[in-house]
């Protein structure tokens, strides 16, 4: 399993908009595809200018009848990825040749439906490199460079008259030991004589031979050779139309499961919110259940009060809990009954009622009183444990 240095990522990707989704996405890659290698390099577009962009460039194993192909490619991720789609090529050794086709044009370019229909979060870089497996076991992007031409090309009775109506073979054997010229360390390519070059017979060994297969003494092509060549193009169409329809409607299920998923998730957290609310709505039901009995309780209570006589005695309906407290309240009544005292005894004085040595005489007393009150009730406090008054 490749080590990714997710810290050293995210300071190449520094300048993208998106760098935490991208180096996300790279380090899923890198993980599975171990021989793609994440490298920052500028890039240049078709009007001349260029940016640093980071890309992947490395191979991927592509599986081709019964054996596995190392097909090198570079995929250039722009700064607003993954909103926008990669920028894919193949890169070829000097061993291989690009084959040009329906996905693939003379630069290496890569087209493809997936690229074409990108769109975030239904598609990423895992699934781009799958689709780029499954194209390239049909229809493989390089073939080898050959090495001499073929001697008699009049004689390939048992080859296509045309190799772009088929699929040839791909140009890199798997795990050869022979370096790799292209570039790429670690990733073997053979030599030129590994297998026969494109145009030879020996690429089709299951095609049986036929007597018109190929062109007569005249120069003209037979009829069995023209008609294998267009059943050969019809049924390449129809197989990448057909490819294209199941990747297609692959996407579209992909899409479907996880809005699926999240119609779940969804569902999960409504029942969560209404349970809530059903609990919040019993436990107010309660509370105002609770709040009615109250009310009736004091509307008892105010009609009990308003029907018994009006001479009810104030010092029955007090009644303190405890001698000591009951100290503290008559000492509290008394107290401010000495202070009101005193305050008539000044407006008698006002008024001309009383001289001021009657005055002065029962405010002596009456405050020496009132002193011996106050402290006897701040002991009294200070015993049952209340605060101080004054």
């Amino acid at each position: 399993m490749a080590v990714v240095n997710e810290g050293a990522l995210k300071k190449m990707l520094k300048q993208y908009k998106y760098r935490d989704l991208s180096v996300r996405e790279i380090t899923n890659v890198i993980l599975q595809y171990k021989d793609l290698k994440p490298v920052m390099d500028a890039y240049v577009f078709n009007d001349g200018s260029t940016r640093d962009l980071m890309s992947l460039t490395g191979t991927v194993p592509v599986s081709y009848r019964g054996n596995v192909y190392n097909i090198p490619v570079c995929l250039w991720l722009l700064d607003t990825y993954p909103y926008n789609p990669p920028i894919c090529f193949v890169k070829p050794t000097n061993a291989m040749m690009i084959k040009t086709g329906k996905h693939i044009d003379a630069n290496g370019k890569i087209y493809l439906p997936y690229l074409h229909e990108w769109k975030h979060p239904q598609s990423d870089l895992y699934g781009l490199i799958q689709v780029m497996i499954v194209v390239f076991g049909e229809e493989p992007p390089v073939f080898s460079r050959p090495t001499t031409q073929a001697p008699y090309q009049a004689f390939q009775a048992a080859g296509p008259p045309n190799p772009s109506y088929m699929p040839g073979m791909p140009a890199v054997s798997p795990y050869s030991s022979t370096p790799n010229p292209g570039g790429y360390p670690g990733y073997q390519y053979p030599a030129g004589n590994s297998y026969p070059a494109t145009g030879g017979p020996a690429h089709y060994p299951t095609q049986p031979p036929v007597s018109t297969a190929g062109p007569n003494r005249d120069g003209t092509i037979g009829e069995d050779t023209i008609r294998a060549s267009l059943i050969s193009a019809v049924s390449d169409k129809l197989r990448w139309r057909m490819k294209e329809e199941m990747d297609r409607a692959q996407a579209e299920l992909d899409a479907l499961k996880r809005t699926e998923e999240d119609l779940k998730k969804g569902h999960q957290k409504l029942e969560e919110m209404v349970s809530r609310l059903d609990q919040e709505v019993s436990e107010v039901d309660r509370n105002i259940e609770l709040l009615k009995r109250k009310d009736e309780e004091l509307s008892e209570a105010l009609e009990k009060m308003e029907n018994q006589s009006e001479n009810n005695d104030i010092d029955d309906v007090i009644v303190p809990t405890a001698p000591l407290y009951k100290q503290i309240l008559n000492l509290y009544a008394e107290e401010n009954a000495i202070e009101d005292t005193i305050f008539y005894l000044g407006e008698a004085l006002r008024r001309g009622v009383i001289d001021l040595e009657v005055f002065l005489k029962h405010v002596r007393l009456l405050s020496r009183k009132q002193f011996q009150l106050r402290a006897l009730m701040q002991k009294a406090r200070k015993t049952a444990g209340l605060s101080d008054l004054y």
